[in-house]
């Protein structure tokens, strides 16, 4: 057995079990309930990384009963599936949302089980994801040639065993119009050591292939975690980060910008900051979407250009993802556009002018000598 397989058997799955929690018997049989609905795992990796009760690290992984609270508000218009990837299931456990990629489920098992989850209604319980979801989503993607690009999603990817993900890339890349491949994992994060050379050595044979990180809180890369993504990096893989916006975890300029900055150290490209998705169990983390566009405007101008992630959206209902902005166009005109930078300043910048072609006089077009003379000469 191997560490990270010894540290994912030695997780935390029970209320007895976890850190940093009231004694008080009734607060715990109100947790227990709250398991019921929502599984638990912390794996014994990422709870030594949790140092107290409440700190960023506890509040993504531990139960709470405000979870609890969430199934009883209706009026928040929280959903167990609250970006309807079910409705864009042509076959099960594949979406299809935009033209030209798809997101297929290789498992619904992870390193952790966050709390925040947008498939609480999937990961922890077995017998979701299977060989033959798994084998009609292949055949779906290698039936439509309009797909270039799939992300490996779950659960979590990296959690499959080294040669059923080598089946399952080899499967891939054999489809003659799939161009890209991307693996979306919280593992390097989370359970750093199952980034072993041997699962790189697999990797490296099935370029492209990119993957998308999840990161919350700057504590969360250690020196484990930097290993992991070096690993990934010397492999060839381009790294970017995903990274939920959570109240209480990482609400705020100060903690965003260590985050941006420690994952570019170790050669993690930020890429989406999300707002909190609308998930029945998850209601407490979510901030106003005022509060991303203070964290972007805090980091637009105070840090690299490339440390500043897109914040978006993953729109209600299923519309897919939208970027927002701070306000930087304070007006435009036909003549000229106001802008505001980092500091409110406001600078003007003006429109480039449409140059008419210009004309021959009449007394040019007498002097100019004919097509024919030309050919004369």
């Amino acid at each position: 057995m191997q560490s990270w397989q010894r540290q994912l058997s030695d997780s935390v799955v029970k209320v007895e079990d976890l850190p940093f929690v009231s004694g008080d018997e009734q607060y715990r049989e109100k947790l227990k309930k709250v398991a019921e609905i929502f599984p638990i795992r912390i794996n014994s990796y990422f709870l030594k990384q949790v140092k107290s009760e409440h700190d960023p690290l506890w509040k993504q992984v531990v139960p709470t009963v405000e979870e609890l609270d969430d199934l009883l508000n209706v009026e928040e218009g929280l959903d167990s599936d609250p970006l309807n990837e079910e409705k864009d299931m042509p076959v099960p456990e594949l979406v299809h949302r935009y033209p030209d990629r798809v997101l297929l489920m290789l498992n619904n098992q992870c390193p952790i089980i966050c709390r925040f989850c947008t498939r609480k209604r999937k990961i922890g319980f077995p017998g979701i994801v299977t060989r033959e979801t798994l084998r009609q989503g292949i055949e779906y993607i290698a039936q439509h040639p309009e797909i270039r690009d799939v992300i490996m999603s779950g659960g979590d990817p990296l959690l499959v065993p080294d040669k059923e993900l080598e089946r399952i890339l080899k499967a891939l890349r054999d489809i003659p119009h799939l161009d890209i491949i991307r693996i979306g994992t919280r593992v390097p994060g989370t359970l750093p050591d199952r980034i072993t050379p041997e699962l790189c050595e697999i990797l490296k044979k099935y370029h492209p292939l990119y993957a998308n990180l999840h990161f919350n809180h700057p504590d969360e890369i250690t020196p484990e975690v930097e290993v992991a993504c070096n690993r990934l990096a010397d492999a060839g893989l381009p790294l970017g980060a995903q990274t939920v916006l959570l109240k209480g975890v990482n609400d705020s300029v100060e903690v965003m910008k260590e985050l941006v900055q420690k994952l570019l150290r170790v050669r993690v490209k930020p890429y989406y900051l999300y707002q909190a998705d609308m998930t029945v169990g998850t209601d407490h983390f979510r901030t106003s979407v005022e509060k991303g566009l203070e964290i972007i405007r805090g980091l637009q101008g105070h840090t690299s250009g490339m440390a500043v992630p897109y914040f978006v959206i993953d729109t209600p209902g299923g519309g897919g993802k939208v970027r927002l902005l701070p306000d930087s166009v304070v007006e435009f005109t036909d003549k000229e556009v106001i802008v505001r930078n980092f500091e409110g300043k406001t600078f003007r910048y003006p429109q480039p002018v449409e140059k008419q072609p210009k004309r021959k006089t009449p007394q040019a077009e007498q002097t100019a000598p004919s097509s024919k003379l030309c050919e004369l000469a």
